[in-house]
């Protein structure tokens, strides 16, 4: 192990390097270019023995060269942003139809028209039923940990489906932080070599990703006990990283969530701003509030997140992102997964940070204040915090 400072985009090419994988399609698009030029030097550097380094000319042909590899039995890595991601759409869905464990690397970009180089959340959470499993990180170190995870967890024959593990744009991708970086032998415990079954082998022949008409039906259904299975699958992982890399995850982050009358409920980097605001407010204010972040999108966890949050007597979510006409895209998922809790939380939305926009303290605290207004009322509130 040694410790560093890297950037985020440095800690996913460093989960990547780590992992071993056979195969890297690629194609630069900012602010992800710096996690495949980090694995370029080290590819021409001899750094990645075993590993195919391979430029394409788009994205779209990136994540169909992952598919042919990966379909052939290959470990794959690849990474994209924003609108690369946006033209990888049609393959993705190809990917996990044909159950294949590839992982990529996400970079948060906010979406043109216009154009903004700065970071929301609407190019990833636009995945998000393409049946890919969906990871976000609040920090680097959680980056490098959870493309481990990602890996571990993909390849596992109960599930067998690609993965996405989400940073947001420059807040984490080009900003140095302190990170852990384990051993190649802690990682060789972790990951053991990827032997899969179901892939066209010489000597096995197999059709993958057939035309069917009334079986149609069927390789949906597998697509979604496959994501279920997930779930379980998690926290066998999770438990095992903690026993070699001496680090705890769960499905979903809870802190100070113990005697929390109000919660705020976040993803990515803005909830350590947060919770920097959570903190302030107990200690200066007195106020009973906790958050809960959203660590895997998909599949989702809803039992982890209703234990959560059945405590709480109101709840803001707070939505890096917008369905335009309909809104905060997590706002109605956590509504749904508290509706037939007994005694439900008031839950207000919040749409907040898009293209970039600052996420302050004091933004948190203001939304804080909101809420007791809302339990004040009986009402709850849907509200562009932006403007």
């Amino acid at each position: 192990m040694k410790q560093t400072l890297v950037t985020g985009n440095e800690a996913a090419a460093w989960g990547a390097r780590l992992v071993r994988p056979n195969y890297i399609p690629t194609f630069p698009i900012t602010p992800q270019t710096e996690c495949i030029e980090t694995l370029a030097r080290w590819s021409a550097d001899g750094e990645l023995p075993g590993t195919y380094f391979d430029r394409m000319e788009s994205e779209h042909s990136v994540m169909s060269a992952a598919v042919g590899a990966a379909a052939v039995g290959a470990r794959v890595f690849t990474a994209s942003s924003s609108q690369g991601l946006l033209l990888m759409h049609e393959v993705l869905y190809i990917a996990a139809g044909m159950r294949l464990p590839i992982v990529m690397a996400t970079i948060s970009r906010g979406l043109s028209a216009p154009v903004t180089l700065w970071s929301d959340h609407n190019d990833f959470l636009d995945q998000r039923d393409s049946g890919w499993l969906m990871f976000h990180a609040e920090n680097n170190q959680e980056v490098l940990d959870m493309m481990l995870q990602a890996y571990r967890i993909a390849e596992d024959p109960r599930v067998l489906l690609p993965a996405m593990v989400n940073m947001d744009g420059y807040v984490l991708s080009f900003t140095d932080e302190p990170i852990t970086i384990p051993s190649p032998e802690m990682v060789e415990e972790f990951l053991p070599e990827y032997n899969p079954d179901h892939t066209i082998a010489k000597g096995r022949p197999v059709t993958v990703g057939p035309p069917v008409l009334d079986e149609y039906t069927i390789f949906r259904a597998q697509n979604h006990v496959a994501a279920r299975n997930a779930l379980e699958v998690m926290e066998e992982v999770m438990d095992d990283f903690d026993r070699i890399f001496d680090r705890r995850y769960h499905l979903v982050d809870e802190f100070m969530l113990d005697d929390a009358e109000l919660v705020l409920v976040t993803q990515g980097s803005m909830s350590t701003t947060a919770k920097a605001a959570i903190m302030e407010m107990r200690e200066e204010e007195g106020i009973k509030v906790g958050l809960l972040r959203l660590r895997v999108i998909r599949p989702w966890p809803a039992k982890a997140i209703a234990e959560a949050l059945k405590g709480a007597k109101a709840v803001a979510v707070i939505d890096r992102n917008l369905a335009p006409g309909r809104g905060g895209i997590m706002f109605p998922e956590i509504v749904e997964t508290l509706y037939h809790l007994d005694r439900r939380p008031l839950v207000s939305s919040f749409v907040v940070g898009l293209g970039g926009n600052p996420q302050t303290e004091h933004k948190v605290k203001e939304i804080t204040r909101k809420l007791i207004d809302d339990l004040e009322t009986g009402r709850p509130r849907v509200e562009w915090n932006d403007l």
